[in-house]
């Protein structure tokens, strides 16, 4: 589907609702409503991670600000191109902000935002395009990593652990360096192994559960008893992996503990690195329905909870010296006492 005229086929809805609910057929008190329209990742919706957290958001945008919400799910195997015209359709439909979800949507969001000054462009995990009508929605991934290195460290009882990206970006790598980084601190003595689903341009590593499954696996036979995946949807077969094998599997971006689409597994998600994706989409939405956009980067770090570990599973909090390792880090990073790496 490399073709545009694929992209408009897209699914734009607005939430809860068919496609012949949103565009042409929409009231006039409906057009009077702040609109906003979310443009999602590879996985889509459903995804138990990334592209879901920016969905809570467009959500709690409905809820407590009256937003008439849309989405935009992704195709296979798209181009840029593909992205121009779904950012386009969005544009054009009156939703103001537009948000793309992750970083791929940089060239579209550079191109289609110089079309549309008047509207509001959030763009998640990427700095490296701006304009005034861009806000870049960016985190400190690393220092949520180094935590989950450390309690990695002090969980595992076989000094191995594993770190699984989906695609070898410099974003993920950011991942791999804090985590690998908490590890190492905590236990200097620790073997991390490290492996990548798909190199770009090729990006099922985001969206194959399978590939993470098989990856967790070959780790898990090489000594892994706790694994961090950074990889979105494919990130769920990891952690099938590890919790078939009565292992540790630590989740990303959501608190991947409380996923409904995770259950079956959740007794062994030690804990997640949390994005707060949900919160910056909402704050974007609610910038501009306020009249005062955002604009420029805005970040989201560990010392305003933009990141962080989660403690939902009981299993965790009953491991004191795991979450008194972690909460002291935490401090120590926040008091500028850790910096943590950004590149392995």
């Amino acid at each position: 589907m490399g073709i545009a005229s694929a992209a408009l086929a897209l699914s734009v809805t607005a939430c809860g609702k068919s496609s012949t609910d949103s565009g042409s057929s929409s009231t006039a008190s409906d057009s009077k409503a702040t609109k906003a329209a979310i443009a999602y990742d590879i996985g889509g919706r459903g995804d138990q991670s990334f592209n879901d957290a920016a969905y809570a958001g467009l959500k709690k945008a409905e809820d407590e600000l009256g937003v008439k919400g849309a989405e935009a799910e992704p195709s296979s195997g798209e181009g840029d191109a593909d992205k121009v015209a779904r950012l386009t359709a969005l544009a054009r439909a009156g939703n103001n902000p537009v948000i793309g979800v992750g970083f791929a949507y940089a060239p579209a969001i550079e191109k289609v935002a110089k079309a549309y000054p008047k509207t509001t462009f959030g763009l998640i995990d990427d700095t490296s395009v701006t304009a005034p009508n861009i806000a870049n929605l960016v985190f400190n991934e690393e220092q949520g990593s180094y935590l989950a290195g450390v309690a990695a460290a002090k969980a595992s009882k076989t000094g191995t652990v594993g770190f699984i990206g989906g695609v070898e970006v410099p974003l993920i790598k950011k991942f791999e360096a804090g985590f690998a980084q908490g590890v190492k601190d905590t236990n200097p003595k620790a073997k991390v192994l490290v492996q990548y689903l798909t190199q770009p341009p090729n990006f099922d590593g985001f969206s194959k559960p399978d590939l993470g499954k098989a990856a967790a696996q070959g780790q898990l036979d090489k000594g892994a008893d706790v694994i961090y995946a950074a990889a979105g949807l494919a990130g769920s077969g990891s952690i099938e992996a590890a919790a078939t094998a009565g292992k540790w599997a630590i989740g990303v971006d959501s608190d991947q503990y409380n996923q409904a689409g995770l259950a079956s597994y959740k007794d062994h998600i030690l804990t997640s690195v949390t994005k707060d994706v949900s919160d910056s989409v909402f704050n974007v939405i609610k910038s501009v329905k306020d009249g005062k956009p955002q604009s420029g980067e805005v970040r989201y770090g560990l010392a305003t909870d933009g990141v962080g570990l989660a403690d939902s599973n009981p299993a965790y909090v009953k491991m004191t010296d795991v979450t008194a390792a972690v909460a002291k880090a935490k401090q120590d990073i926040i008091d500028g006492k850790i910096t943590v790496k950004t590149a392995p």
